[in-house]
């Protein structure tokens, strides 16, 4: 339970971080953030712990003498910045992007079945950049081959871009760990996993 999932935000209430319960009940007691609810509605440590169960089926820590319910979201109190927002170029973040889909025939796959596919291929001047990299099935990419799209008969779903996501506060492919989040994030989210590619030029 104390190595949960909070949504930390900075005191302009945007999303700056990920952090445990444990860390979370830290910041709350040492008066450094706030509980804050979806409706916007704010608490101190003593204001929280005052609650107690009120909830029902939400999660608790016991303490000796009480049950404090879990937060989901902190707002720091003078904390106003926002982290750096690249995103690191890697293949799981750019099968995130594209949703694990393949983007010449549309169809969702395992990543396993998934692959890397240069839109103009590196044979005939294509960089690895997320411009021109996209998710792609095994049968598609074999049957585009060192061709453009329009010269294998394909067609891209849509084009490739840089994403602006925000970082790591969810797993590509995966949903939000709790709905008290929702109103917190207003773009699509991923984390920063795996090996950065590089374009060799």
């Amino acid at each position: 339970m104390v190595e949960g999932s909070v949504l930390v935000l900075n005191r302009h209430y945007q999303p700056v971080h990920v952090t445990s319960v444990k860390r979370a009940f830290t910041l709350l007691y040492i008066g450094a953030a706030r509980v804050i609810q979806p409706d916007f509605s704010t608490f101190d440590f003593e204001s929280w712990a005052a609650l107690g169960e009120a909830a029902a089926g939400d999660h608790v820590i016991h303490t000796i003498g009480r049950a404090i319910r879990v937060p989901h979201v902190v707002v720091l109190q003078i904390y106003d910045r926002l982290p750096k927002t690249k995103v690191r170029f890697s293949r799981i973040n750019i099968y995130a992007r594209d949703e694990n889909t393949c983007q010449y025939c549309g169809r969702q796959l395992q990543r396993t079945l998934l692959n890397l596919d240069h839109v103009i291929p590196r044979a005939r001047g294509g960089r690895t950049t997320w411009e021109n990299v996209v998710c792609s099935c095994i049968e598609c990419n074999l049957k585009k081959a060192a061709k453009l799209p329009h010269e294998a008969g394909m067609k891209l779903l849509r084009p490739p871009v840089r994403p602006k996501w925000t970082p790591s506060f969810r797993p590509p492919g995966q949903k939000t760990a709790h709905r008290a989040w929702l109103p917190f994030l207003g773009v699509v989210d991923a984390s920063y996993w795996n090996t950065e590619l590089v374009d060799d030029e």
